[in-house]
């Protein structure tokens, strides 16, 4: 692949081997051919942080962009995308509430190697000038232990997961290690639909229609609730419609429509890369389900066996407690959701006697351990 070069880098500093350019310039030229070239080679890639979702309508999604090269041995080892935005920088997001509607998780640098390529990006991007705050959204727990400073505010979500492997061991059947009050449960509400057949879109035009009545069915349920739902932004469904155009082809979604003798049960979007199932959302026939139908379980237990004997590795439920989720998954992963400021700051030296009040040995064993930098205040 022919090395298309970014912006003229700003500011270099090195960190060990590691050198890191810095662009400033709000110009995007050429990073989709460095992320793409990078991407084969990154361990249990992310489709989050993928150039199908990260490069889907960017121009928009980061106004003022910061893109930061990591570099080893003259070898491309990491990039990280970040946007600027008041003083915050946000890794992977814009910092508007509207245009972060499409929820990501599993967030981070795009690194080789080890975690010190990870460390040496978010080093270098909160010691960018006028940087104050670091926005962490929806990042693991080893892209969080990576981030320089003290974490002001931080939310932890469970992601539940299932192990494919084990649902392959127990001969492709996605009911075997439940509980039997969970199996009786997802058996007679397939008995309640009848012939269940799963169907995936196989075109983009088909993909965006099946789409389009999955947002239908999301938003009746939610605004029987009394709540707009996740698609409610016209922002929302434009980012989608992009995203299932260029990641379709790419065999990176799956629209999934589910059908039992009644008709329609449920559609299920998901994403799939690198052996990675991640149910991203969802629209079910609430009120066609009666009293025994489990629209939720019965469509998930049907993708299971579907990624299972496809070969897939994970079904990734991403974060949120759903009963449907923690019944059908075996186990899960923290992901986190933090804004980290400067230890030796105001709000750092806050939060750390807070801590202490709380917590007086925590907190005198994170001051022992912990790495203050040059006093200089930066994260």
């Amino acid at each position: 692949m022919a090395q298309v070069s970014l912006a003229v880098a700003e500011d270099r500093r090195a960190d060990g081997q590691v050198n890191i350019a810095v662009s400033r310039h709000h110009s995007l030229d050429g990073l989709e051919a460095l992320w793409r070239g990078l991407e084969p080679e990154v361990p249990g890639l992310s489709f989050f942080r993928s150039w199908s979702w990260v490069g889907c309508l960017i121009e928009e999604r980061f106004p003022d962009p910061l893109v930061l090269k990591a570099m080893q041995g003259g070898r491309l080892m990491g990039l990280a995308l970040f946007n600027r935005r008041g003083g915050r920088l946000c890794l992977g997001e814009s910092g508007d509430a509207a245009l972060d509607a499409p929820f990501v998780e599993h967030n981070g640098p795009l690194t080789l190697g080890t975690p010190d390529i990870g460390r040496a990006l978010l080093q270098a991007a909160v010691d960018t000038r006028g940087i104050r705050r670091l926005i962490l959204g929806g990042v693991p727990a080893e892209v969080l232990a990576l981030a320089p400073g003290i974490a002001l505010r931080r939310q932890e979500r469970l992601a539940p997961r299932l192990d494919l492997e084990a649902v392959r061991a127990a001969g492709g059947d996605p009911l075997a290690r439940l509980s039997a009050n969970a199996r009786q449960q997802i058996r007679r509400s397939a008995r309640r639909y009848g012939r269940l057949a799963l169907r995936r879109a196989e075109t983009v035009p088909e993909a965006l229609a099946v789409f389009a009545e999955m947002v239908e069915l999301h938003g009746r349920s939610w605004r029987a609730r009394g709540k707009p739902g996740a698609f409610a932004s016209p922002f929302m469904r434009r980012f989608h419609e992009a995203l299932i155009a260029r990641a379709m082809p790419r065999g990176e979604v799956d629209l999934l429509r589910i059908e039992g003798d009644g008709g329609l049960v449920g559609i299920l979007y998901n994403f799939r890369l690198g052996g990675r199932v991640s149910a991203y959302q969802s629209g079910f026939d609430l009120a066609g389900a009666g009293p025994h139908g489990k629209p939720g379980l019965t469509c998930h237990s049907l993708a299971i066996a579907r990624a299972a004997e496809a070969g897939e590795a994970v079904y990734d439920f991403l974060g949120g407690a759903d009963r449907y989720k923690l019944t059908l998954a075996q186990e899960s992963e923290a992901l986190f959701w933090a804004e980290m400021v400067p230890a030796r700051s105001i709000e750092g030296l806050g939060v750390r006697a807070m801590e202490f009040l709380r917590h007086p040995g925590l907190a005198a064993r994170r001051r022992g351990s912990s790495s203050e930098g040059d006093g200089s205040g930066r994260a």
